[in-house]
């Protein structure tokens, strides 16, 4: 069987399944990706063929302002189109297409290879309010023209499940993004979490600078409250993490707090006055915190990503109703001790992995809950939890019966 993934920075959530059918003899597996996208060449899983795909054109200079992110689809869609017909004069044509819809690759992909099954991963679908959008009552309301712009952006999803077979989504609160007519052509199946990966190391370490010189290495046992998001902004709900942070440090004056994460603008509202929002925060908070204490360490590598959740005595994690990110389920399923926002992604997880929520805005409950785990000391032995739905060997199993290859 011949498969063709396209995601613009694969392998992303198709790495486990593109590895699984690349071991399988008599499976050709091919990938997309976007040259100069947040991978980087050589990331693709042994027995998958990456090619990538470059931009064939610049952006129209009078585009009007509300369909500059529907030409960007059109302009990514056409390349990737492009890049498609080379690999058919190469000799491959493929019997499954499974596309990442959201930049727009896959508009035009059925009209290069017209007998391919086309389907398509739904990670999310935009709303106006109660979402990511209208959910924190301190950030500023959506102009008129970011309402359109918003509404457009649907346009992409839309067409491309029209031209889709079939579809998936990793969450039940995900799909239901989605608008009631789009549901009954998504299945829900999670892209499966490497549990072997989150075994418990009582010899990690993690080392990182002091404010006042030196650096300090910190490892299991330590008092560590950990935070992690890919970039430290309110829609992870960093603001109202950094407001708990007071009255924690005060009460637990052994504890440290280890804050990983970018500070670039990333999926919501940028800072006021064009700080980043971990200057903001700072701004508003810092003199009530131990800065000696609270440790920032931008965006981690893999293996210290791995080693601070052996490390951390418990992690907390916020988001506002967004896709819920990997670190989460990483956190909970290693057996590490997790305090979250009782928000509704988070909640389709949180009963059945044992994570106490706190309602989002109340930086006080947050506190004490953090503070609470902390007082209860190290654990012992880490146990592990187990989720069905989550079990990698089982999604894939699902996920290769919907794809029609097994």
């Amino acid at each position: 069987m011949k498969i063709l993934f396209i995601h613009q920075n694969f392998p992303a959530q198709f790495q486990h399944l593109a590895a699984n059918l690349a071991q399988e003899t008599g499976n050709q597996v091919v990938a997309l990706g976007l040259d100069g996208g947040v991978a980087t060449p050589g990331v693709a899983p042994p027995g998958v063929t990456l090619r990538r795909y470059q931009l064939l054109r610049a952006a129209g200079a009078d585009t009007h302002p509300l369909l500059a992110e529907q030409e960007t689809h059109v302009r990514y869609a056409e390349a990737c189109a492009a890049c498609a017909m080379q690999l058919q004069r190469d000799g491959f044509t493929p019997d499954i297409i499974y596309a990442h819809p959201g930049w727009g690759e896959a508009l035009f992909i059925k009209d290069v290879f017209p007998h391919a099954r086309l389907l398509i991963y739904c990670e999310y679908y935009y709303a106006l309010e109660g979402q990511d959008v209208g959910f924190d009552p301190s950030l500023p309301p959506l102009s008129l023209p970011e309402r359109w712009r918003l509404r457009l952006r649907n346009s992409t999803n839309l067409l491309s499940m029209e031209l889709a077979d079939a579809a998936l989504s990793p969450t039940h609160w995900q799909r239901n993004t989605y608008p009631a007519g789009a549901r009954d052509k998504i299945s829900v199946i999670h892209d499966g979490v490497d549990s072997e990966r989150l075994r418990f190391k009582p010899d990690a370490r993690l080392a990182l600078p002091l404010a006042q010189g030196g650096m300090r290495t910190f490892q299991p046992g330590d008092e560590v409250v950990s935070y992690v998001a890919r970039h430290l902004e309110p829609m992870r709900g960093f603001q109202v993490f950094m407001r708990a942070l007071p009255d924690l440090l005060q009460r637990r004056p052994q504890a440290h707090v280890i804050v990983a994460g970018g500070e670039a603008c990333g999926y919501g509202h940028a800072a006021p006055g064009g700080a980043s929002w971990k200057e903001h925060m700072l701004a508003e908070v810092g003199d009530g915190i131990d800065l000696a204490r609270v440790h920032f360490t931008g965006q981690l590598a893999p293996a210290q990503y791995l080693d601070l959740l052996s490390i951390s005595r418990v992690h907390a994690y916020w988001s506002v109703p967004f896709v819920l990110s990997w670190s989460f389920l990483e956190a909970a399923l290693s057996g590490l001790p997790v305090i979250a926002s009782a928000t509704a992604p988070v909640l389709e997880f949180a009963a059945r992995l044992d994570v106490p929520t706190v309602p989002f805005f109340d930086a006080a409950a947050f506190a004490d809950a953090l503070a609470e785990r902390c007082a209860a000391g190290p654990q012992g032995p880490r146990q592990p939890r187990h989720l069905p739905d989550t079990d990698l060997a089982q999604c894939l199993a699902r996920q290769r019966q919907w794809l029609g290859a097994s």
